[in-house]
This record gives structure tokens, C-alpha cells and sequence, in this order.
């Protein structure tokens, strides 16, 4: 018997909605205590800040320029590299169960394959991408996904209580709720245990409970939440006034302040604040950020830490199961999410082409086995969700394939050092409502620089260069500051020679999301 894996993602976290990582809206006892026990990684960034092409190199260990999946609405090719296959073909037992987002999820005639098996939880011919077991979710009761399904059968009287997600148009709704009609803020009266968050758990405990003992497993327990729309159960919300939340740190409270932030930055920040360029399909094109209120964010900032609680508390009650099968000083916890989320910052919400901290920095955690008797650290050094794939193959004891382009995660920032995690990729590419945005960024020795290719706002020249040890917030653009230039020269140069080869032939993009 080896060491089993629980992969545990979220949608579109923040780093400091953790208390282990200083936050302090929400309460996070369960993974909080994943992090005093485990390895802890202070600078972990996603290869893209959406979910399609960060879920994609998750899976394949790749960046999204090789991939393939180089924006939402572009599916993973089912042939792709998978390490659930790897780990599978390896004896391992698989599973996916909550959100998986590989192909596009606005698909009314099904014509992608991962929506049409909400009818079924082994997939025809015995696995799916190496997942001998799926039940899929998304934000909501709508579609053809397992919670779908299972919502309309069990309690049709809930699937009209959550946030419409689309409007007549098929876009995203601006609507507003609550108490401050914040965007894509709702009223959800819906027991709590009917909700997606506790639904992922209960799957999971129930295939983990399928299992004999002595089985070796990978599973991927993946969380909708705290993704927009925020609109949790409403017995829960109670939790935290949002009266009482304060103003994160990045959100500029003066709206002058503001502007002459977003001003210095490439022009596609401010077009977007006032409501005039969308590059983003998730982001409501009716929606203008500058119409943001201190009081919306508050409240918004309140319902996504009532769902992080949530879902921390669903995690401690499949750590509790884990437990009751005496697997817990051989199972390997990974906790992570797949982008982060504006919530303010800048007087922004959602995400977008905007490579700063709010969206880039992550949330990441590994509680090796106990029996692995691994210290617990804190780890300085930037990493890489493509550096989860080649963990499970170490975790696995298997050798880490020549097509992933991570590396094993350092354990300490020593190993760090020796092993040469230096840098941090991330990249941005669109092609949405006539518009296209295209960005690389390098994360390196406390400076993040993020070049521009030519689109529809930028001509090549523009950029962006943040010094984290003088300007955390990333608020002062150092990009054209001629005491800078030998740092910029420096970074761009390495973030060219360390580009992912492409894909080719580019693949086609499909579907808006």
C-alpha cells in the first residue's frame, strides 16, 4: 500500500482568504491546520488567471500555450496528457468530483463529451481522461452536470432559488443583489446541505467509502466555490456582517486615487473601469466597475468568505472520513485553487487580462503523508500549478514523464534553491467581442513584469513592472521608469528564453466559456 492523494481545489480564490495565509474574514481551522502541518508556498501563481487553461495544466502539467487551451471556451483535446491517467495506469483508483471545466460549459446541443455523462458515473469504456469515477458540478442547478441532475430529481424546488447566471441575451448577468445590489450578489434561500459545496463532499466520502482499504487513490475534489455568483445558502450569511467588513487593502478608496492608478497602467485597466472595452466573457459586459460602491465590495468580500467557510468545513468533514478509514498517515493533501479573484482591488471585481497579485497569487498547500515524516515549511519561492502534476508522480513514486514542463514542488525553500525554482510564468491570451489581449508575465526575485503583444488596445510597446518588496499592492507601474530599465531588460530577456513551446496547430475556440 502506498501513499494516496487527495487533490482539493477551489474556483477563483484569493492568497488572503486564508487565516493561514493573514486573512481575517474568514474562519479556516481545517485548512489552516493543512498548513501548520504541512508546506505552505508564499509566492504559488497559475499559468493563466482563468479557469479552462489553468484547470488544463493542473491535469496535463503544461503550460496553456502547449496545451493548447489558451483561453475559456477552448477545449482540452481528449487525447491530452493526463497524470490521472498516468497514476491510474499505475494502479491507482481515480476520481473527479465537482467541478471539472476541461471543454466549454455553455453547450446547449452537448456537443462536448464531459457534459453530455451526467447520466452516468463510469464513464464508457472504463475511465475519462484517467477518471474511472465522475459527477460533475457547476456554479448552479442548470445544465446537463451530476448536481444538475441530482438538484431537479431530489429538490425541484430549489433550482429556481439560485443566481441566474445568463440573461435573456445569453451573457453574463449584471444584475445586482443583497443589500447593496453588489453584481452577481443573491438571495439563496436553499437548504444548505442541497448547495454544491456540500454536495462535493458528500460524493466524495461516498466513493472514498467504496473503496476497500487497501486501495492506492488519486482523488481530484474539486469546489465551485468561491467563484461568482455569491450567492451561498442564507442561513449561512449571517456569519459575517458585512457592515463590519473592512476595505481590503488594495481597493483605493478615493475615486481620484483610483483612476490616476489605473491610469498608469496599459490602457485596456481603465477602458474596462469605465465600461467601454469587456475582453473577459465572465466579467458582465453591462456591468461599469466604476459604478462599484466601498459598501458592494464589503458585502461581496463578506458572501465569498461565508462561502470559504463553507467549503473549509466540508473539507474537515472528508479529512474526518479519511480518518474513520484509517488512511490519514498515508494520504497526501494538496489544497490549492485555479486563479484568484479582483474583489476590490483597484476598484475592480471578477478577473480579467490583469497579472497582479489579486489574481496571480494563490493559495497552496501540501500536507505530505504523515508517514512521509516531511518537516512542516514555509516555502518563499515561486512555484507553479504546473508543478502539481509532477508532485503526484513523486507522491506516486513514479517517474516524472518528459511532457510535463513542471517540476516536483520544493519542500523547503533549500530544496528550492538546489532544484532552480527561480521563476513563475503566466500567461494571457483573448479573442472575445472583436477584442484581443495578449500578455506574458514573469514572476522573479520579487519583481513581476508583464510584457504586451499587439491587440485590439496595445501596439507591443506597453508593459508592466511591480518591485512586491516596495509596492505590495502593485499600485506604482515601473515600467517606463528609466531607473528600472536594467531590471526590465533583464527580466524580459529571461522571460523570452523561458517561453513554453506552442501548440500547433492553434487550437479553435469554441464557445465563449
Amino acid at each position: 500500500m502506498g501513499r494516496k492523494i487527495l487533490l482539493i481545489t477551489t474556483d477563483q480564490q484569493r492568497y488572503d482568504t486564508l487565516g493561514c495565509n493573514g486573512g481575517t474574514i474568514a474562519r479556516t481551522p481545517v485548512v489552516d491546520a493543512l498548513a501548520r502541518n504541512g508546506i505552505r508556498y508564499e509566492r504559488a501563481h497559475p499559468q493563466s488567471v482563468v479557469c479552462m487553461p489553468s484547470r488544463s495544466t493542473i491535469l496535463t502539467g503544461q503550460h496553456p500555450t502547449t496545451h493548447g487551451v489558451w483561453m475559456n471556451g477552448v477545449p482540452l483535446p481528449l487525447d491530452a496528457p493526463s497524470v490521472a491517467a498516468l497514476l491510474n495506469n499505475a494502479g491507482y483508483r481515480t476520481a473527479l468530483i465537482g467541478k471539472p471545466h476541461f471543454q466549454p460549459f455553455l453547450d446547449p446541443f452537448l456537443r462536448f463529451v464531459e457534459n453530455a455523462m451526467g447520466d452516468e458515473t463510469v464513464p464508457t469504456g472504463g475511465s475519462h481522461r484517467g477518471f474511472e469515477h465522475l459527477e460533475f458540478a457547476t456554479h448552479g442547478p442548470v445544465g446537463p452536470l451530476h448536481y444538475a441532475r441530482w438538484l431537479t430529481a431530489q429538490h425541484p424546488e430549489a433550482v429556481g432559488m439560485f443566481y441566474r447566471v445568463l440573461d435573456d441575451q445569453l451573457q453574463v448577468n449584471a444584475d445586482g443583489g443583497g443589500d447593496t445590489a453588489a453584481p452577481q450578489v443573491h438571495v439563496n434561500p436553499i437548504e444548505r446541505g442541497w448547495y454544491h459545496t456540500d454536495w462535493v463532499a458528500d460524493r466524495t466520502v461516498s466513493w472514498l467509502d467504496s473503496l476497500p482499504a487497501a486501495d492506492d487513490w488519486f482523488c481530484w475534489m474539486s469546489f465551485p466555490d468561491p467563484h461568482h455568483p455569491w450567492d451561498p445558502p442564507e442561513s449561512e450569511v449571517g456569519r459575517i456582517n458585512w457592515r463590519d467588513v473592512p476595505l481590503p487593502d488594495g481597493y483605493p478608496e478615493q475615486r481620484a486615487e483610483r483612476e490616476a492608478i489605473l491610469d498608469a497602467k496599459p490602457r485596456h485597466w481603465r477602458m474596462w473601469y469605465d465600461g467601454s472595452l469587456v475582453s473577459n466573457y465572465e466579467a458582465p459586459a453591462r456591468w461599469v466597475p466604476a459604478t462599484l460602491t466601498a459598501d458592494q465590495v464589503r458585502e461581496v468580500n463578506a458572501r465569498n468568505a461565508v462561502e470559504c467557510e463553507l467549503i473549509d468545513e466540508a473539507v474537515g468533514r472528508v479529512l474526518q472520513r479519511i480518518d474513520e478509514r484509517g488512511w490519514t498517515d498515508d494520504v497526501d493533501i494538496i489544497f490549492t485553487t485555479d486563479h484568484g479573484e479582483l474583489q476590490g482591488d483597484f476598484g475592480l471585481l471578477f478577473k480579467g487580462p490583469y497579472h497582479v497579485d489579486a489574481l496571480m497569487r494563490l493559495p497552496l498547500i501540501w500536507r505530505p503523508a504523515p508517514s512521509a515524516a516531511a518537516p512542516p515549511a514555509s516555502v518563499s519561492a515561486p512555484v507553479g500549478l504546473v508543478d502539481l502534476a509532477p508532485t503526484f508522480c513523486t507522491i506516486a513514486g513514479l517517474p516524472t514523464p518528459e511532457w510535463m514542463q513542471g517540476t516536483s514542488l520544493p519542500v523547503d525553500d533549500g530544496d528550492a534553491a538546489a532544484r532552480g525554482f527561480e521563476r513563475v510564468l503566466t500567461e494571457w491570451d483573448s479573442e472575445l467581442f472583436g477584442v484581443d489581449v495578449h500578455l506574458r508575465t514573469i514572476t522573479r526575485a520579487g519583481w513581476v513584469l508583464t510584457t504586451y503583444a499587439r491587440g485590439t488596445v496595445h501596439d507591443g510597446s506597453e508593459g508592466e513592472l511591480y518591485d512586491l518588496a516596495d509596492d505590495p499592492l502593485q499600485r506604482h507601474n515601473r515600467w517606463d521608469d528609466p531607473a528600472c530599465r536594467g531590471i526590465r531588460d533583464d527580466l524580459v530577456a529571461d522571460l523570452l528564453a523561458n517561453l513554453p513551446p506552442a501548440r500547433s496547430p492553434k487550437l479553435l475556440l469554441e464557445a465563449p466559456v
